[in-house]
């Protein structure tokens, strides 16, 4: 490996950059425009705001070869409330040794903190949170190398559209969702009472999400849930959508509190496909005096 430089990110990197995170772009999200990675850039992103209102602004470096060549760039940035650092994200064509230089850059930069890494959503994707860990080893290998602790979170799941094998309900209430931007709300009543929900985001380079589908508790078991899936993707559908994502935070064994083995076999049988397993990262802080690092 030819030696590396890290150096903050330039407006000339941009092109470069860009292709770095194209090159792990996952089926089911769209190409990164420069218009993302301005976003991301400095700091902002429409899913997960409040997250990232709480840093302060973040840092970006890439790394270069001796000729100048972009081989790899990461953020990361500091939470002053706890005062916590975090690596946001990282891209290095999945070339295990620029991704252990860029996290070792960001680790100094953040000692003796502790440090979380990809935790939440950026600009860069369509409400991906976490790690793609099957199409990102090289990266999730440097991260455990310099001491970080992995815990699967998400399920990462895609379709293409339509999919006319799944019924629809008549009557559902339709409309913009009043707590995330850019998205659609459809509500089930019955007799008056809100029974159902789903909520979708409207589709980027014919790309739509699944944000959230819920059945209340009276009303599972009878067919409700796959009908609703059914009317949130031809909505999708109808607004331009050639493939929907979607993601399932099934961490919890069967039978807690949050088990998603119902949710899991209908997104399967409505043919869904999983695109990945998304983990987070942690890693604790260097503990003062002679004793050094914990961890």
């Amino acid at each position: 490996m030819l030696p590396l430089t890290l150096r903050p990110y330039r407006a000339t990197d941009r092109a470069a950059v860009l292709a770095l995170i194209d090159a792990d772009r996952l089926p089911g999200q769209p190409l990164v425009t420069p218009e993302m990675l301005a976003h991301a850039l400095a700091g902002r992103s429409a899913v997960d705001a409040e997250w990232w209102a709480a840093l302060d602004p973040p840092a970006v470096e890439v790394a270069t070869t001796p000729d100048g060549h972009v081989v790899g760039v990461i953020s990361w940035a500091l939470r002053p409330g706890d005062d916590t650092g975090l690596i946001l994200w990282l891209h290095c064509r999945e070339d295990e040794a620029v991704a252990r230089a860029l996290i070792d850059r960001a680790l100094s930069a953040l000692a003796p903190r502790a440090v979380e890494a990809f935790q939440f959503s950026t600009a860069l994707t369509l409400g991906l949170e976490a790690l793609p860990v099957a199409r990102r080893r090289a990266t999730r290998t440097a991260l455990e190398r310099a001491g970080f602790t992995g815990e699967r979170l998400w399920r990462a799941l895609r379709a293409e559209l339509p999919r006319p094998g799944l019924p629809v309900l008549d009557g559902v209430e339709t409309g913009p969702d009043p707590q995330r931007e850019a998205a659609w709300r459809l509500l089930v009543r019955r007799d008056g009472r809100a029974v159902a929900e789903a909520v979708v985001g409207h589709p980027v380079q014919g790309v739509g999400v699944l944000w959230w589908i819920e059945v209340g508790p009276g009303e599972r078991g009878r067919g409700l849930g796959r009908a609703l899936l059914g009317s949130a993707l031809d909505l999708l559908t109808g607004l331009g959508a050639a493939e929907v994502v979607l993601y399932v935070d099934d961490d919890e064994p069967p039978g807690g509190d949050r088990d998603r083995t119902a949710a899991n076999a209908l997104y399967d049988s409505a043919g869904f496909t999983e695109v990945d397993d998304l983990w987070s990262y942690t890693r604790p802080g260097r503990l003062p005096g002679p004793a050094g690092a914990a961890g």
